[in-house]
């Protein structure tokens, strides 16, 4: 609604989004898809059939939030309000969720509910749907999770919130829901219904595998041979480990449910929490805009991943991170060694491997050894647990040890005085090049191909396994690399994140998003501006918006041009609305400029603006019009609206919120003082009114140059190539 788009071409338009983010992010996928396809309905639909044929469902009436002004039953999404949890209280808890404390709700429990879209007070109204019987699947349903949760080494988030649905006792669970967009409800009683989100996205794991391979039965119904992990945020817990498993075991068929599933805390937004609603925090498609490497925002987030607790996105700590741990230990460290081997020989080794006769009995290199083959077996019982942050720390420990290990042993003075010496100490950190780069990959995958690509070996084949399988060689790092081997051309792998980009950084991404639009626009508006300005330059003189003051003086009283600065357009706030009382069409508005006192406008919007849309609201108003009696009421002014072609549908014109009260509209470009009062018999304002409209951004313009105010250009909601007037 708020992009005045169907729900498929958001789904279009997101889908895309994500998928260059994840892409741009390094994130692969077998098969990337989603919960609109035909297969989808198909595999959702049969799960739905097995359960009714099993008698675990049951048909039931239910209160739901009816928003009489919206003509419709409101979905979870679109009702916000007061938290009933005690002590939360928060005030734009959604119907589904309250976001604040993280509880699952049903929108009727909402304290003072109101409709996203109007805001008014919806009613309860009695719905018939269908329902999922939890209760009676209680006992499949804790058989699998008494036993999976141990065996699969849940997260203990995971096991907290599950016991919790259970300790509160299972309840009927509602499936369905009174909307249009999703998978129909194959009854043909409940024809106009579609499935509750959260029964039928997890049954997308399912039909995304199918649209994958016809072969989706090998993996999904074949828990003898196939392990399922799965990964997410607390908030969508009980979903995946009650409501889901509860369907699939309903159904009597031998379902792969799930094994293991590693849970996060939340990931907080500087002095606050990011949100996606509201649009506060930095999101994928904004870290890809950034200058920020791929690598440090990956790096970033798995060390600061909240595995146990919360944890906080801070600018400073990203700065801190990516300087201290990825520059100065991690890459300083590869650089170090292969920026040696590459000097030429009488100061390096010309790019070639030295052999290193002698390591396993070199005494600082054993101790070395030892301390790397403990770090390996941590990291891969780390990663065999889904403790993903630890095997990272773990795998950034090497490199801790490789550069205290070059340090300890001067190889700079072994080169000149104990060249075998010096050679172990190369090749074996060589070796440690080489296992950092196969560890990383997981986390860092394109740092892993450069280091790769540096050291002249192919990524496909890189592997810390002998052909048994065993990592022995992990012990043994001046044996990773074979002797006489030519390396590739060393570049530094990270660069400084300096101070002015990250607080460049903080400055773009604070606030909402709406806020950044509002800055964005600024800073386009005056961009614009200057621009207009040079091509307003011609032949060294600018150009005139007014006759010559010569001529006009010969003249006399000759009528100015008529140009768009003779209007005085200025940003207006309506204190008070209400209808006219003598005419059903018009409002009367009282309205702030800031001279004082308001000025009374009366405008003929009843029909297409509802009227608590348009009180406490800042408007654009053309305030020397001749004023006019309407209907009894004198009009002061004029509010500008945009309309579309065939007149329809009626939008005013906004400015930014943060405009200024009674600063004026202006014209990047065009100068010039407004008349006093525009003379109706020259038409001053019919003259100038047909090029006034709106371009297909949305942009309110006077030809092709936006109504600018000092915190950004002037828009409409919905109405492009529309005519302001």
């Amino acid at each position: 609604m708020e992009e005045n788009s169907t729900p498929k071409q958001i789904c279009d338009k997101y889908y895309a989004i994500h998928r260059e983010v994840y892409k741009w992010f390094n994130i692969s996928f077998d098969e990337f898809g989603r919960t609109s396809s035909p297969q989808q309905t198909e595999i959702c639909q049969a799960i739905f059939k097995k359960l009714l044929e099993n008698n675990w469902l049951s048909e039931n009436s239910m209160q739901q939030l009816y928003c009489d002004t919206c003509e419709r039953f409101l979905a979870d999404r679109l009702v916000e309000g007061n938290c009933p949890t005690e002590g939360c209280n928060y005030d734009s808890a959604r119907g589904d969720q309250c976001e604040n404390c993280g509880k699952l709700l049903n929108p009727t429990e909402l304290i003072n509910p109101r409709c996203k879209q109007c805001k008014n007070t919806p009613r309860i109204r009695d719905t018939n749907h269908l329902f999922l019987e939890l209760p009676l699947l209680k006992d499949k349903l804790v058989h699998y999770i008494e036993s999976t949760s141990v065996a699969g080494g849940w997260s203990q988030n995971a096991i907290q919130t599950t016991n919790a649905w259970l300790k509160e006792g299972l309840k009927p669970r509602c499936i369905t829901r009174d909307l249009k967009w999703g998978v129909p409800v194959p009854l043909e009683e409940f024809k106009d219904k579609v499935f509750y989100v959260w029964f039928d996205a997890p049954i997308g794991y399912v039909s995304i595998t199918s649209c994958y391979t016809p072969d989706w039965e090998k993996w999904w119904k074949n828990p003898e041979n196939v392990e399922l992990y799965q990964f997410m945020g607390k908030d969508n817990v009980p979903f995946h480990t009650v409501m889901f498993p509860s369907t699939l075991l309903g159904t009597g068929e031998n379902w792969t449910l799930m094994k293991t599933i590693s849970v996060t805390e939340y990931l907080n937004y500087e002095a606050g929490k990011f949100s996606k609603s509201k649009g506060v925090g930095v999101f994928g498609n904004d870290a890809k805009d950034t200058n920020i490497p791929v690598e440090v925002w990956r790096y970033y987030l798995l060390t600061n991943r909240p595995e146990v607790s919360d944890t906080l996105f801070t600018w400073s700590d990203l700065q801190a991170k990516s300087n201290n741990e990825l520059l100065n230990n991690l890459g300083n460290f590869i650089n170090r060694v292969l920026s040696f081997l590459a000097k030429p020989p009488g100061s390096g080794y010309g790019s070639v491997i030295p052999d290193a006769p002698g390591a396993g009995s070199h005494p600082l290199t054993n101790k070395l050894a030892e301390e790397v083959g403990k770090y390996v077996e941590q990291y891969l019982e780390a990663m065999e647990k889904v403790k993903l942050k630890h095997g990272l720390k773990t795998a950034m420990s090497i490199s801790s040890e490789g550069n205290a290990y070059l340090q300890e042993s001067q190889f700079w003075r072994l080169y000149k005085e104990d060249q075998p010496s010096c050679s172990i100490v190369i090749k074996t950190s060589l070796g440690l090049v080489y296992l950092l780069a196969c560890l990383l990959e997981p986390f860092m995958p394109s740092f892993s191909v450069e280091v790769f690509k540096q050291l002249n070996m192919p990524p496909e084949q890189a592997s810390l396994c002998d052909e048994k399988g065993d990592m022995d060689k992990a012990k043994r790092p001046w044996e990773i690399l074979p002797a006489g081997h030519k390396i590739g051309t060393p570049e530094p792998l990270f660069k400084e994140l300096k101070i002015e980009e990250v607080e460049d950084y903080r400055k773009k991404f604070a606030g909402s998003q709406a806020d950044r639009l509002e800055r964005e626009e600024v800073e386009k508006a005056s961009k614009l501006a200057e621009e207009l300005k040079k091509k307003a330059t011609v032949g060294g003189k600018k150009q005139q918006t007014k006759k010559p003051a010569g001529e006009a003086k010969s003249r006399g009283a000759v009528e100015p041009e008529i140009s768009i600065t003779r209007l005085d357009i200025r940003v207006g706030l309506i204190k008070k609305a209400q209808k006219h009382p003598d005419a059903d069409s018009l409002y009367v508005e009282e309205i702030d400029l800031g001279e004082g006192d308001c000025r009374t406008v009366v405008s003929g919007l009843v029909k297409y603006i509802p009227l608590e849309e348009m009180q406490n609201r800042k408007v654009c108003i053309l305030c020397n019009l001749k004023p006019a009696n309407m209907r009894g009421i004198k009009s002061e002014a004029m509010v500008l609206a945009a309309s579309s072609s065939d007149h329809t549908k009626v939008e005013l014109v906004d400015p930014p919120q943060s405009a200024v009260v009674g600063e004026r509209v202006t014209f990047p470009g065009f100068e010039g003082e407004p008349d006093d009062v525009l003379n109706p018999k020259k038409k001053v304002w019919e003259t100038l009114q047909v090029d006034l409209q709106t371009n297909s951004d949305l942009v309110a313009c006077y030809k092709d140059i936006p109504l600018t105010t000092s915190a950004g250009v002037c828009k409409v909601a919905t109405i492009n190539n529309g005519s302001i007037r």
